[in-house]
């Protein structure tokens, strides 16, 4: 039994195709096929049931695969030592981050963390909560940038910071007319929101089912993953919509205008760094929420005068 092999394995298991395993690893198929084989030979026993598609793993395929996996990352940690006597840090650091959060976050922070860390070769995908807790567990990515809590016991959640939920109204708005809101003058039938399988959908409906009474959801027929657009809705179709704090950053003074914040406690989210529990590339991780630390307000670094929603 190899590390070479253990990879292959993961690989297989990971894109549930021994094509696409084999494109992953930089190897040809039947290289990859036949090193499966050898491990299945090692060990007597069928790891994958190749009669099916997508290549399933078969029962004790599972519990072997997840081994491999603890057993993968546990001979990172050896270069990891090495990394960590290192004065300068280097390598690869993959992150999943939720477009609710990246365009206010990456470009605030990118060229000073790439200015400080020139050796680390920083990959981000932008993606889905459910789409990151899942490569976070098959170890595709180092560590998440999300909205938490998550309430994954396999994952261990680092708070960075809590940013406020605004609400962004046209001037044919009742919540324009306001100089502070609550949820009770939210009318859901002027609400512009985010689509599904957006954690901040979820947020943004808790916050307007505060109300004291319930009213229909006209606009969640219209399908978007945009917080932009969701502001362009409002400026070129009236109505209202739910804004993260900081996607107030480059508004014009005519759009400022039509913000309006929550009395408090202000409804707020809780913006997380999420890691593996067996987690590797500490300094690396570590260097990345500093780096968002600096950049974001000193308020927000508290949840005092805050109410957090869950999703």
């Amino acid at each position: 039994m190899t590390i070479v092999q253990l990879e292959y394995l993961v690989a297989v298991d990971t894109y549930r195709s021994f094509v696409v395993a084999a494109e992953k690893c930089f190897v040809t198929q039947p290289t990859l096929s036949m090193q499966i084989q050898k491990l299945e030979e090692n060990l007597g026993v069928k790891l994958f049931d190749r009669s099916r598609q997508p290549v399933t793993p078969t029962e004790i395929g599972i519990d072997i695969i997840n081994q491999a996996r603890i057993l993968l990352a546990e001979s990172e940690k050896i270069k990891e030592i090495i990394s960590d006597r290192q004065k300068e840090l280097s390598g690869e650091l993959k992150v999943g981050i939720i477009p609710t959060v990246s365009p206010y976050i990456l470009p605030k922070i990118l060229s000073g963390f790439i200015g400080k860390y020139p050796q680390v070769k920083l990959i981000v995908w932008e993606q889905t909560t459910e789409q990151i807790i899942q490569q976070l567990k098959l170890g595709m990515i180092d560590c998440g940038i999300l909205s938490t809590p998550l309430h994954e016991s396999s994952l261990t959640e680092i708070p960075v910071f809590y940013e406020n939920f605004v609400a962004y109204a046209s001037k044919h708005s009742k919540l324009y007319k306001k100089k502070s809101i609550s949820p009770d003058d939210i009318d859901m039938e002027e609400i512009w929101v985010l689509n599904e399988g957006h954690c901040m959908r979820e947020q943004v409906l808790n916050i307007c089912q505060r109300r004291k009474s319930t009213q229909g959801f006209q606009h969640f027929e219209y399908n978007t993953g945009s917080v932009e657009t969701l502001k362009r809705m409002v400026d070129q179709n009236n109505g209202a919509t739910i804004l993260p704090e900081l996607a107030l950053t480059d508004l014009s003074d005519k759009q400022l205008d039509r913000v309006r914040y929550f009395k408090s406690p202000e409804p707020a989210r809780e913006i997380s760094v999420v890691i593996p529990r067996n987690h590797l590339k500490r300094r690396m991780i570590e260097a990345l929420k500093n780096e968002i630390l600096d950049f974001v307000p000193k308020r927000m670094k508290t949840k005092k005068k805050k109410d957090v929603m869950e999703f």
